[in-house]
């Protein structure tokens, strides 16, 4: 596969081209995000807009949080910085690790915030996690749209216009840029988000297996509510510089925030999605359909960010990636697939021109706290195989 010259990664990244130099458009937003934006105007535009809705809500504004560093930080900041009285709010998505609930504990009570939580209900995660796997390759559909269409409907309700998230899409992909205004709107929600599947194309796809209004933490509000709201929805990203690495240290140096062991990533990045105890399984099936996972991903930010040579990053890949997670036995009780089902239906959404071979694929190891993870609920297998049926006649397979 063809790689960036510069940070390594593949041409099955998503959004990625190459220029002349054989550079990828993530580097040279980098590049510009350091040469080129005006960060002391963007502060000033920060400083503006919390001006602009301090004080006159019953809540200044609304954070969307998994107590992972990237929301942790933004709490923090908003807080320390300007002293705002936030709501928090969190999208249960169902495999929160336990270090991560005493990171959410000790956070909210060490800054002082009010906090809530919102689990959907676990019959039609498991179906939507089946579905947009069987679809997508990504199981993840019910986290990815719940967690930001939900705190917008929490906006509405408590009307609270100010929104504030992390980091802006341009730090990871090219869906949009730092030279663009990044609103995390409807419009990003349908680009970036959901994987161009909506709560209504979902209903239809489960064939009507679950109750509409069970979906509606996944579908985004009227516009004409959130602007009636006037509603502003941004990445703190977009006005600070985002550096994972200096905040990570930073909110584990003032919040007492502790990172933890994740399947098949290096040690040196205990900070790194650390909030969900399925994320071995989604980086092994990235690595099955794309043919690289997170160790290249944090790599490449680590070379564009001057803390690490290609060539030493490389060896970190070769070690930690593709490896089997032990997590994968827990999603396929989940979901009602055998292995073999699983490995058919990853390999079918294999991205050019990477060819997966699984009889290369090594065992990774459990983390210290896998016997911790609840195993409960196992979706009935006769449900999983009317499921996967249908999805085999669409292939045109039949098996």
């Amino acid at each position: 596969m063809k790689r960036c010259t510069h940070c390594g990664l593949p041409e099955t990244h998503e959004t990625i081209s190459f220029d002349a130099d054989g550079v990828c458009n993530i580097c040279r937003q980098h590049a510009y995000k350091k040469e080129r934006v005006d960060w002391t105007a963007n502060k000033q535009a920060l400083d503006a807009l919390v001006a602009e809705y301090r004080g006159k809500y019953d809540y200044d504004c609304i954070v969307p949080f998994s107590g992972g560093k990237d929301s942790t930080w933004t709490l923090h900041y908003l807080v320390r910085e300007y002293g705002l009285k936030p709501l928090v709010v969190r999208f249960d998505h169902g495999f929160l690790r336990p270090n991560l609930e005493e990171n959410v504990k000790h956070t909210i009570r060490k800054l002082g915030v009010d906090f809530m939580s919102f689990t959907p209900n676990w019959k039609v995660v498991q179906r939507l996690m089946l579905q947009s796997f069987l679809e997508k390759g990504d199981f993840c559909w019910h986290c990815h749209s719940g967690i930001f269409s939900y705190p917008m409907w929490i906006a509405i309700e408590k009307k609270v216009p100010l929104i504030f998230w992390g980091e802006p899409s341009a730090e990871y992909t090219a869906y949009f840029s730092y030279e663009q205004a990044e609103e995390v709107d409807e419009k990003r929600f349908n680009r970036y988000v959901n994987l161009g599947i909506s709560a209504d194309d979902m209903y239809v796809r489960l064939g009507g297996a679950v109750d509409t209004r069970e979906l509606k933490p996944y579908s985004y509000p009227p516009l004409k509510a959130l602007r009636e709201l006037n509603y502003r929805s941004v990445c703190l990203g977009s006005f600070i510089p985002w550096d994972v690495k200096k905040q990570s240290d930073i909110i584990e140096k003032e919040l007492g925030w502790r990172g933890d062991q994740v399947e098949n990533v290096p040690p040196q990045y205990r900070y790194e999605k650390i909030e969900c105890y399925m994320q071995g399984v989604r980086d092994y099936i990235k690595y099955i359909k794309r043919g690289y996972s997170r160790p290249s991903h944090l790599v490449a930010l680590d070379v564009r960010n001057g803390r690490m040579k290609k060539e030493a990053g490389q060896h970190l890949v070769e070690e930690f990636e593709g490896r089997r997670p032990p997590s994968l036995d827990l999603f396929l009780e989940f979901v009602g697939l055998t292995e073999q089902e699983f490995l058919e239906v990853a390999m079918s959404h294999q991205v050019s021109p990477y060819v997966h071979d699984p009889a290369k694929t090594e065992a990774g190891a459990k983390t210290a706290d896998f016997d911790r993870w609840s195993r409960a609920g196992a979706m009935a297998r006769v449900d999983a195989e009317a499921v996967l049926a249908r999805w085999r006649a669409r292939q045109g397979t039949g098996r």
